[in-house]
């Protein structure tokens, strides 16, 4: 196996892909100026990678043949917006042009679905759903632009041919923990999100379990050389984060989606994989249903 070197590594993602990576076989390599990346790392570096020179020295140091980046100020509104906006966009920025000049075979560059642009105060509705790669983008805040422009400065590094990239849009990310009552993201606890749709609703009911899209990078980073350079992919569960059909919900919490939401049935999310099924034969395995444990 080969060398990864992993940043964001102690994130609510990163340290299932730290876990995932290295039952695999992988030599992974965390960096993350905040502790907690798991003892499964063969190395654990803190780097503030949006100094360049420390972006360059961390990946002059290990010579990782692949580079997930996970790093970035994870959360909406969690800091003022140009923080949020300057910090993201010069990780991006950083790492990307680290790579290519360091001779980095393949990178990975963690987006955000938020990028299509739910949940803006003037009001949204999708073009169509459920929604794929190909559906407009429309940024609202400094976290989802900053997404944007990371996704954009991958596809230009990707032009000089040497470093093998992707962008992926992992849907929103459960640690293990959370299944047994740990709160979200959000704040909330997963029954608290499918008890009260108003919660699910605002990022239209989408979720991937850390293990699943840890699992997605493994498989997308073997894939790389023989994909198309610069490939966007969303990473979400089979089904919904929801107790009833989005074809129901989904015109109650998002005025605007009653056109589009009918043939959501069952438990069908609104985010489509169909691009990582096809092209990387990926399915998350796991999901809500079978992994919550409501009692605690």
């Amino acid at each position: 196996m080969s060398r990864v070197l992993v940043t964001g590594s102690a994130g609510r993602l990163g340290r299932s892909v730290v876990a995932t990576l290295a039952a695999a076989g992988h030599e992974v390599i965390g960096v993350d100026s905040a502790p907690g990346t798991p003892e499964e790392a063969a190395a654990t570096l803190p780097a503030d990678l949006t100094d360049t020179g420390e972006a360059f020295e961390v990946v002059a140091r290990f010579r990782p043949e692949s580079l997930i980046h996970l790093a970035a100020i994870a959360t909406p509104f969690s800091r003022p917006e140009s923080v949020i906006f300057k910090v993201n966009t010069q990780l991006a920025f950083n790492v990307c042009e680290a790579s290519v000049t360091l001779g980095v075979r393949n990178v990975v560059i963690a987006s955000s679905p938020t990028v299509i642009g739910y949940g803006a105060p003037g009001g949204w509705a999708p073009a169509y759903l459920p929604i794929d790669e190909e559906h407009p983008v429309r940024p609202w805040n400094a976290y989802n632009l900053s997404k944007v422009a990371a996704e954009q400065t991958m596809k230009t590094f990707a032009e000089a041919g040497t470093t093998h990239f992707a962008a992926i849009r992992p849907c929103f990310v459960i640690a293990p923990e959370e299944w047994a009552g740990a709160p979200t993201q959000s704040g909330h606890t997963l029954t608290e999100r499918l008890d009260r749709p108003e919660l699910g609703g605002v990022s239209l009911f989408n979720y991937v379990d850390a293990r699943d899209a840890a699992e997605f990078t493994g498989v997308l980073i073997e894939a790389l050389p023989e994909l198309p350079n610069g490939e966007v992919f969303f990473v979400g569960a089979a089904d919904a984060l929801a107790r009833e059909p989005l074809a129901e919900l989904l015109p109650q919490v998002v005025p605007g989606t009653e056109p589009y939401a009918a043939g959501l049935t069952g438990a069908s999310p609104a985010f489509s994989t169909t691009k990582a099924e096809r092209l990387l034969g990926w399915q998350a395995k796991r999901s809500w249903r079978t992994e919550l444990k409501e009692d605690s």
